[in-house]
């Protein structure tokens, strides 16, 4: 009995071993093997996973009909129908990539992104700018520590690249905002009109931007406002300078909300606490206020709007470079409101974003002269203009890496200046732009953005065509790079129209090459750039008053051109050092210009050849405390006293003095310290802040003024050299430490 179960068994597993069938076989990409495929015959738990060289090999006992899948997470599913008798079965697989959002590559050139969607090591989030020392809360003082931005703090603007404060563009939900600064007086820069904290988000471009915006020949600010908030919150903030608070309120659905802040500074008590620069004969002061409201419905459609209204005024007393007077007196009121309603909605494959925005600055500057205590010489500049913006853009997605969008754009100014009553001048002008873009996913590791913007003015009654193009390429698993180039136009600046003139589009070429290497926690940046100049404006001196040299400048023509080229460089580290961030840019930057009232191309006074940012962040989370630190350095920039002298009976420019400013050094310190107010249920978020600014006082110099014979000159310096930050912000309904501690780990 024994004998025959034995010769039972063997002989059945003999059989089963004639029934099995062996399938083998080898997965590539792209010609080479891809390991870890799984490989299976479907509806059954047959199969095996490739080896490094994509080879696989098992054995089945199914027969007839049948199918081999092949999956792995980056790459598109195939499956081979085979047919399975006797014989082995030799089976090859070539895989195709599997397109992802998360793994494509990104065209980075020119731009970095921070956002709810991208956040990368690069990026300046709310919370980094706040946590920024010597950024005072401000997205334009936060930018000046990322390469390309240079440092220029006589005047207010974004200065990328060899490109003046003028040429480069900021928008809200789309649409440009006219007038993002305040208004202020010569020598002294203007502040950042808006909050922070209205913004989740933003794109920084410092060239090769979007064909979705325009009239930017540097670069430009993309920001994004914020949505719904998680639930009502109520803020306060108090300072030795500024009183503030606001509201949100939710409403019980979630699907809308509310809310308003109003604020107030005054910066008279830190004039009697610090010695003072500028000579202010009326503190500056100001008053802001600001309504919202955000309704998401019930289709996803999502509407939000934000308005703002605020007013400032300033004097400033200077001794005067006249020597018939003692000293000369600037007067400054200011008033400027902003309105932006932006929408939303998906239909099917289809997202339409619209976008409105309105807004109305006045300036009043009067300016007048002293001598023995009687004021004489009074000489007022009254401005005021009207700017609607309304945009549409309307996109749809090809696949996950790939979309086409398309829109128009309209942008009317409508502007009333008049000089000392003798220039009344009226300035009308609609830029109608067209524009269509594509994004274009090859593969994960190839992709590009190819747009086209068409534009008319129709105060020089001439039209453009504008091509932009960039690609991105993945080199190996964490480097990338992007190329971008693309043709820029702006109208002339409109403040130098005081007549007749026959003007053009001035026009920029950009050239950008980057290299990046992102990983967990790291971020390194390498890019190189070159910007060609064409048509830019020249001006002429106009004289207003009789017999003496006194004179406004005006538009002449298009004739002045320029270049700027440079490299940078940017890391960051998140990583390395426990709850240490840093970052660390430098810019190389060569550039010339023949513009303005230059009389050839010179360096332009507000470009310096190297600049260099460092900024470390140490948060503590167990006294939840951060230590703030940031320095700037950048090589002297060059300033020039411009004369006119009469040549064959015509005024022509030439230079009558120049040099070089000292080395400008500013070392900058913040502590930010969250303590625990109140119960804990009662979910109140406080920040206690202490901010010095240039800590070790250098006595930086941002240009000289010179007299109209040249023979007497005074510095352009800061309002003061070291000024010292104290404040309290308070939030009641949402707590909001553990974010702030989640944001600087």
């Amino acid at each position: 009995m024994k004998t025959k179960l034995l010769f039972l068994i063997s002989f059945l597993s003999f059989a089963l071993s004639l029934a099995q069938t062996k399938i083998s076989g080898r997965v590539v990409y792209k010609n080479r093997g891809v390991a870890e495929v799984n490989v299976t015959l479907k509806d059954t738990y047959d199969g095996a996973t490739t080896d490094v060289n994509g080879n696989f090999s098992f054995e089945t006992s199914e027969k007839g009909n049948k199918v081999l899948t092949f999956t792995h997470p980056k790459y598109i599913d195939v499956e081979k129908p085979i047919v399975i008798e006797s014989q082995k079965v030799s089976v090859n697989a070539e895989l195709k990539e599997q397109i992802n959002e998360i793994d494509a590559v990104v065209v980075s050139a020119g731009s970095i992104e921070a956002s709810d969607k991208k956040r990368a090591t690069t990026l300046l989030t709310p919370i980094d700018i706040y946590t920024t020392a010597g950024a005072d809360g401000q997205i334009s003082s936060a930018l000046t520590y990322l390469p390309g931005v240079q440092k220029v703090g006589e005047t207010e603007g974004l200065f990328i690249r060899g490109g003046t404060g003028t040429e480069s563009k900021i928008f809200m939900d789309g649409s440009l905002i006219n007038n993002y600064f305040s208004n202020s007086v010569p020598g002294i820069a203007g502040r950042d009109r808006f909050n922070t904290s209205l913004f989740k988000g933003n794109v920084f471009s410092s060239g090769g931007y979007s064909a979705l915006y325009g009239q930017a020949l540097s670069g430009t600010l993309m920001l994004e406002s914020v949505d719904l908030p998680d639930q009502s919150s109520y803020d306060f903030g108090v300072s030795p300078i500024f009183l503030n608070a606001g509201f949100q309120k939710l409403s019980d659905s979630k699907n809308s909300s509310f809310g308003a802040s109003l604020g107030y500074s005054n910066l008279k008590l830190m004039q009697e606490v610090f010695n003072f620069n500028t000579n202010f004969s009326e503190a500056p002061q100001g008053l802001n206020a600001d309504f919202n409201f955000r309704i998401k419905t019930k289709s996803g459609g999502f509407f939000k709007y934000y308005g703002m209204y605020d007013s400032n005024r300033m004097g400033v007393t200077v001794n005067s470079l006249d020597p018939e007077n003692d000293f000369s007196r600037i007067n400054l009121k200011g008033k400027n409101t902003y309105h932006n309603l932006s929408f939303k909605q998906k239909f099917g494959k289809y997202l339409l974003s619209t976008g409105a925005s309105y807004s109305y600055n006045s300036s009043d500057l009067d300016f007048s002269t002293q001598k023995d205590n009687i004021e004489s010489g009074n000489t007022k500049l009254l401005n005021d203009g009207n700017y609607i913006n309304f945009k549409a853009v309307l996109e749809r997605k090809i696949n996950k890496i790939s979309a086409l969008r398309g829109g128009f754009e309209l942008n009317s100014t409508s502007e009333k200046l008049n000089f000392n009553n003798f220039v009344d001048k009226d300035y009308k002008d609609l830029i109608s732009a067209a524009f269509v873009e594509t994004d274009l996913g090859f593969s994960n590791q190839l992709s590009a953005k190819i747009g086209v913007r068409a534009e008319h003015s129709s105060y020089l009654g001439k039209s453009n065509i504008a091509p932009r193009i960039a690609l991105a390429y993945r080199l190996a698993k964490d480097w990338t790079t992007s190329f971008a180039y693309g043709l820029f136009y702006q109208n002339p600046e409109s403040r130098y129209i005081n007549g007749p003139a026959n003007l053009d589009f001035q026009q920029s070429q950009h050239y950008i090459f980057q290299v990046q290497r992102a990983t967990d926690g790291r971020s390194l940046r390498l890019e190189a750039f070159y910007k060609k100049y064409e048509d830019l404006l020249k001006v002429k001196n106009l004289p207003y008053v009789d017999g003496q040299n006194q004179y406004v400048q005006t538009a002449d023509n298009n004739s002045g051109y320029g270049y700027a080229k440079g490299l940078e460089l940017f890391w960051r580290d998140k990583k390395t050092f426990e709850n240490i961030d840093y970052w660390i840019s430098y810019s190389f930057l060569d550039s010339k210009r023949d513009f303005m009232n230059y009389p050839e191309s010179l360096k332009p006074n507000f470009a310096s050849e190297h600049t260099l940012s460092a900024v470390a962040k140490r948060f503590i989370p167990k006294w939840k405390t951060g230590v703030n630190l940031s320095y700037t350095y950048a090589k002297g920039r060059p300033y020039y006293d411009i004369a006119t002298k009469d040549i064959n009976g015509e005024q022509a420019y030439y230079v009558r003095h120049e040099g070089k400013l000292k080395d400008y050094n500013a070392l900058n310190f913040s502590i930010n310290y969250l303590p625990n107010l109140g119960k804990k249920e009662a979910k109140a978020f406080t920040v206690l802040v202490l901010s010095v600014s240039n800590i070790l006082g250098s006595k930086n110099v941002y240009g000289y003024n010179f007299s109209m014979d040249g023979t007497r000159s005074s510095a352009v310096v800061p309002p003061v050299n070291t000024f010292v930050f104290v404040g309290a912000f308070i939030s009641f309904g949402i707590d909001k430490t553990q974010n702030a501690i989640n944001n600087n780990l």
